[in-house]
């Protein structure tokens, strides 16, 4: 079938179809008898409410093909407690789901809280994530917040994919055709440039359809430098969260805009991994925790909704705002395998949404499962961008026996994670690379899982370049560093404390260090001095080490500021290159890569 045109854009011409249609009721309501207009008013009266649909999701990352490995699955809780995993997740699925849910709705509006694109596998990160962009035109998005990963190529690039054009570098990508950029409007409410302090992009925009309309604000984390690399957040500055928002909610009030969603690219921590676990068990919002609690609580009463992301995590609480009033907080996971359904119950006469002193909107998560028809449109899509990566993509550049996990590991040590250390290690090894003795890897920078059985097809255990790049899409540049013994047990320390106190970030380490992450511990002191150890010999504090990271560690990223202290630095090959370089000369079809034992950390509870 044709595509399903989103029938609440653009708003112009929606607003003057509806003006055009109002004149038309008058003339005919003027022409009847006087009887039947009264009962004909009487019948099609405006009701006093509507219930609005609020379709949002989050984190897609340029994922248009479904997730590889535990990537491409959801928990689902069972009636019995028990749990199972779903697949699901693929742009082809997630606009056949979203149309369908859009049925039967005369007022729907699909919203997201950003990372849309960044981190994306190379089908899109190939052509600098147009093919998602023009995905999202096609899905029908309305409105998105931008999120840290929207930096990742600096603010031009971000640019270009709200007002369209080329790239500047690799130019077009297909022949005859003009990148048209976002239908959709990119709000970045709380991100400002540095000599002028104006937004950079629009901080909100409003959503009109037949009188009734909500007011959108957009904002990033206030820390987005911290995630992303120097050069993609230079001249600019990023503010707090709910300072923001509050200054254009009041904005939009004074507008006369009453109804107000807050699109936030920060998230929670549910108590459980199951998508439709209940957060509001024992109480609203006892379920969750992390940085959009705080943010939730004090965030204006006059917003309505608070719809986020970043933390890749499901849920659809109700948190109370700031007058003690329940609100709804929700979440989508990532990478396209949720979409969250919130009905806003729209007073016409005060123009604002209905919240009860029991509970904010209803809000429910569902799963973008894959025995749902595909979405033709999103198909052809595909194919045609498929089509001009097929000589990049397909090439296979290794072989392994069993899937090995990164992005879907729940493990603090990822065997993935693993693989890659390793891989980074032996590229900065010698002497005219580096003379690397020890390698650390980020744990966010790990993408995806390297799936045995790809759904590509190309071939049980086969690893395509494709497949490669999904896993280290980034294209980071490879630094060696000298840094102390004691730098490196400060490193490993700011693991667990610090930036990183609430919501660890465990790194992945390469062959020969180990050490003991003891978790009945509290702060730094959950990494066990004592037993970091390379090669078996304890770490010296006053030794010189040479240790290999890429740029974004070693320019302190993801609250790891010992990393800064590097001296004699040298740079070396990107982080692809070396994964790429280490599947080619450690598997062949007949001998496969096995998945690491993952025994470096040893974890106490």
């Amino acid at each position: 079938m044709a595509a399903t045109p989103h029938r609440n854009r653009p708003v112009r011409r929606l607003a003057a179809a509806a003006a055009a249609l109002a004149a038309t009721a008058g003339v005919l309501s003027a022409a009847a008898p006087a009887g039947a207009s009264d009962a004909s008013a009487a019948r099609h009266r405006p009701q006093h409410t509507v219930d609005v649909q609020l379709l949002s999701f989050n984190d897609l990352h340029g994922n248009l093909e479904p997730p590889q490995g535990g990537s491409g699955t959801v928990t689902e809780r069972q009636p019995d407690g028990s749990t199972k995993a779903v697949p699901a997740g693929g742009v082809e699925y997630l606009a056949s789901a979203l149309r369908t849910a859009r049925k039967g709705h005369p007022y729907s509006v699909t919203a997201a809280a950003g990372d849309m694109i960044g981190a994306s596998p190379l089908l899109s990160g190939l052509f600098h994530d147009e093919p998602t962009i023009e995905a999202m035109n096609r899905l029908g998005l309305d409105v998105t917040s931008v999120g840290n990963h929207e930096f990742d190529e600096g603010r031009a690039e971000l640019t270009r994919m709200q007002r369209g054009g080329c790239h500047p570098k690799d130019g077009c990508f297909e022949k005859g055709r003009t990148f048209k950029g976002a239908d959709f409007p990119y709000l970045a409410a709380n991100v400002t440039d540095e000599k002028t302090g104006r937004p950079i992009l629009k901080p909100y925009t409003v959503w009109k359809h037949k009188g009734v309309k909500i007011g959108f604000i957009g904002v990033t984390l206030k820390g987005t430098p911290d995630v992303v690399t120097a050069d993609g957040v230079k001249g600019l500055a990023f503010h707090d969260e709910v300072a923001t928002i509050n200054k254009y909610a009041a904005e939009l009030n004074r507008q006369g805009v009453k109804s107000i969603v807050a699109l936030i690219h920060e998230g929670g921590l549910p108590a459980s991994s199951s998508y439709n676990y209940d957060c509001d068990s024992p109480g609203p919002g006892d379920g969750i925790s992390g940085p959009i609690v705080d943010i939730a609580k004090h965030v204006t009463p006059r917003v309505d909704a608070l719809v986020t992301g970043h933390t890749h995590q499901a849920y659809a609480c109700t948190i109370p705002d700031p007058s003690g009033a329940p609100r709804t907080v929700t979440s989508a996971a990532s990478f396209g395998r949720l979409y969250t359904d919130t009905t806003l119950t729209y007073d016409r006469r005060s123009g604002d949404i209905v919240r009860t002193s029991v509970r904010g909107p209803k809000a429910v998560n569902h799963v973008v499962d894959r025995t749902r028809k595909k979405a033709p449109d999103m198909t052809s899509l595909l194919d045609r961008w498929n089509k001009l990566a097929a000589p990049v993509a397909n090439k296979p550049v290794g072989y392994i026996s069993a899937d090995i996990d990164g992005r879907g590991s729940t493990a603090y040590e990822k065997p993935l994670g693993d693989v890659i250390a390793d891989a980074q290690l032996e590229g900065l090894a010698p002497a005219d690379k580096g003379g690397a003795q020890i390698a650390f890897m980020n744990p966010g920078g790990i993408r995806s899982d390297l799936a045995h059985k790809a759904s590509g097809g190309e071939g049980d255990g086969v690893v395509t370049y494709g497949e490669a790049f999904t896993v280290q899409p980034f294209t980071n540049m490879m630094t060696t560093v000298d840094l102390t013994g004691a730098q490196v047990v400060d490193a490993l320390k700011q693991q667990v404390s610090g930036a990183n106190a609430a919501q660890p970030r465990i790194l992945q380490i390469s062959k020969g260090l180990t050490y003991t992450l003891d978790l009945t511990k509290s702060g730094a002191d959950r990494v066990v001095t004592g037993s970091i150890k390379l090669d078996g010999a304890a770490i010296d504090p006053a030794k010189t080490y040479r240790v290999a990271m890429n740029e974004f560690l070693t320019g302190g990223g993801d609250g790891f500021p010992a990393f800064k202290e590097g001296r004699n630095k040298l740079v070396g090959a990107s982080d692809l290159d070396l994964f790429v370089a280490y599947l080619k000369a450690h598997s062949t079809p007949s001998a496969p890569l096995a998945p690491p034992p993952a025994d470096r950390i040893t974890v106490l509870k």
